[in-house]
């Protein structure tokens, strides 16, 4: 009930987060906001002075809870029955329980929104509804800004090594608990257990790595020019980092986000996919459990808009990390420009696959079929347009097709299963327009080329077969656009120079993947093709410590490795006279 919240014990990090909580119980209660129920200079001592003012237990729209009933109704639903909106069929999956709950959290409490809305998350496998999360606006961003902003001074001020323990114990905890990860990680997204595995691992090494690397942060001593002065150098954390993350891999894209940021001071708001919410409440758990001060870490999930732009408006956020689409990222710098935020984004691709006449065919057809259909081919570096050279074309096409012909469709925690389901109908739709697109302009369809029909209760429409198309031309569309599923087109190309200039026509420039035993032209074409990352002979390029990011309108900054840790930094020049 209503007095439970009351009884939350105070925040512990920071003095005056105490008082908002207990100011924002008593003004949700008589529809008052916190400036009205608490002292401006309390909240001004406490944070920076361009801090927004909270309005707490307020719905999205700005208008207060309508009474008591309403307010004591959603703080109950936060603080009395955390797994009451976790189904029954996913936590009697899971060896620990008690890491899911249907709440968000803020100054290292689990709140439910303040409006008492929620909404379903569902298995995309069968479509049913696997939980009910809260669709939290921006009254509860503002506020898990605050508590970030709150925490940042004292945070900052904890030695690296001390900031990389957390980090440490985080890690130990992630592998404790890998296998109820990646079951929560199949369930909500729909990729294979072995694949979501993988990357519980792949997240679990960015954290490593980044509780190391921050430590070794160094600044640096200038040449002086005047024997009376000295000239440092000093890396400092930017501040408050809002952090905003896609369903497609929903745990690596936190961990390289979240590690690298509180490794180097920051403190951080994530707001995950409204898709794919659990694993990121899991992580936060873990993140708890390792003894994360309160407010450091801060998640919040619901309303992407509201919560974006209240992100982007909000002039205590100094940086956005976001992974997404072009066209929001866009939107977000954009909104972001009025206060000068920086930001790193890693937005869409097209990523080419080129496979040279000298290339070791097996092992170039393993590595297009992994690129092309990790996740159902819904991955920023899958390998969208194949090109193959004209003199191995029918052998590789052949190879290709072999492969993908015995994949297997399914949910991806069942046995044997190799690929999962789309995320959604829509999905689905553009797959299958780009196919028929291509099939209405000559190219052929080698397997697949059709939505797929499973028994119930995989029979939603949310799978499709996993296609390979011979004889595609550059009108298509799947040359032009990014499908972000199943489908590995085949074009032919006669001339290194032609295949280079066919690569690079596109906006975007992430990853691109080639096959080749000619050592000079590995060199040439490496250094020709537009893209951030590049692929020799391999398509397995992501790792904790090189730089992932690419050029063009695939997006600013970069991720993982020293130059990811460099994101989260402010560079101050210091001068000191002598005398």
């Amino acid at each position: 009930d209503f007095t439970m919240l009351r009884q939350v014990q105070p925040w512990r990090c920071h003095p005056t987060l105490s008082l908002l909580l207990r100011n924002s119980v008593a003004s949700a209660a008589a529809g008052m906001t916190v400036e009205d129920a608490t002292p401006a200079g309390a909240i001004r001592s406490g944070f920076h002075s361009s801090a927004s003012v909270l309005s707490v237990g307020a719905s999205g729209s700005g208008t207060p809870h309508a009474n008591l009933d309403e307010a004591a109704s959603v703080a109950s639903e936060a603080a009395g029955s955390p797994q009451v909106d976790i189904c029954e069929s996913l936590l009697s999956k899971l060896t620990d329980r008690t890491l899911l709950r249907s709440a968000g959290l803020i100054g290292g409490k689990w709140l439910g929104a303040w409006n008492g809305t929620r909404y379903e998350v569902r298995n995309p496998a069968d479509w049913k509804v696997i939980a009910t999360m809260p669709s939290m606006r921006a009254d509860e961003t503002r506020a898990a800004i605050a508590a970030a902003d709150a925490v940042f001074p004292e945070w900052k001020r904890r030695t690296a090594k001390e900031r990389g323990g957390v980090l440490r114990r985080w890690h130990s905890l992630i592998l404790q608990h890998a296998d109820d990860l990646a079951t929560i990680m199949t369930t909500e997204c729909g990729k294979p257990t072995a694949e979501a595995k993988a990357e519980v691992a792949s997240g679990a090494a960015s954290v490593e790595w980044f509780a190391e690397e921050g430590r070794r942060v160094c600044g640096d001593v200038l040449e002086t020019v005047s024997a009376d002065r000295r000239m440092l150098v000093l890396k400092q954390p930017i501040g408050v980092v809002a952090a905003i993350t896609p369903w497609n891999f929903p745990m690596s894209m936190i961990t390289r986000k979240v590690a690298p940021a509180l490794a180097a001071g920051c403190t951080v708001v994530l707001k995950p996919a409204e898709l794919t919410p659990l694993t990121a409440v899991a992580l936060a758990e873990l993140l708890d459990r390792a003894g994360c001060p309160d407010g450091v870490f801060n998640l919040v999930m619901g309303d992407a808009p509201a919560i974006g732009s209240e992100m982007v408006a909000n002039e205590q956020v100094r940086k956005i990390g976001f992974t997404g689409s072009t066209a929001v990222g866009k939107l977000l710098m954009a909104g972001g420009a009025k206060s000068v935020k920086r930001v790193s984004m890693e937005l869409g691709g097209n990523a080419p696959f080129i496979v040279f006449e000298d290339a070791d065919l097996e092992l170039a057809a393993a590595g297009a079929v992994a690129s092309a259909l990790r996740n159902a081919g819904q991955t920023c570096v899958c390998a969208n347009r194949v090109f193959v050279h004209e003199h191995v074309y029918e052998r590789f096409a052949a190879l290709v097709t072999a492969r993908v012909a015995k994949m297997k469709l399914g949910d991806g925690l069942d046995a044997g299963v190799t690929m999962g389901p789309m995320i959604g109908k829509a999905g689905v739709e553009k797959v299958h327009a780009h196919v028929i697109d291509a099939v209405s302009k000559g190219a052929k369809v080698m397997t697949g080329g059709k939505k797929a029909v499973l028994p119930a209760p995989y029979d939603a429409g949310m799978f499709y077969e996993p296609t390979v198309l011979s004889g595609a031309t550059f009108d298509m569309r799947c040359f032009s656009e990014e499908t972000f599923g199943p489908l590995i087109p085949l074009f032919k190309f006669q001339s290194d120079q032609e295949v280079v200039m066919l690569a690079n026509k596109t906006e975007y420039g992430l990853a691109a993947y080639f096959y080749t035993r000619d050592l000079a032209r590995a060199w040439r074409v490496a250094e020709d093709l537009e893209y951030g990352m590049v692929g020799l002979n391999e398509v397995g390029i992501t790792s904790e410590v090189a730089p992932f990011g690419g050029i063009k309108q695939s997006g600013l900054g970069r991720e993982q490795s020293k130059y990811g840790l460099a994101e989260f930094q402010d560079i101050k020049y210091v001068c000191m006279g002598l005398g």
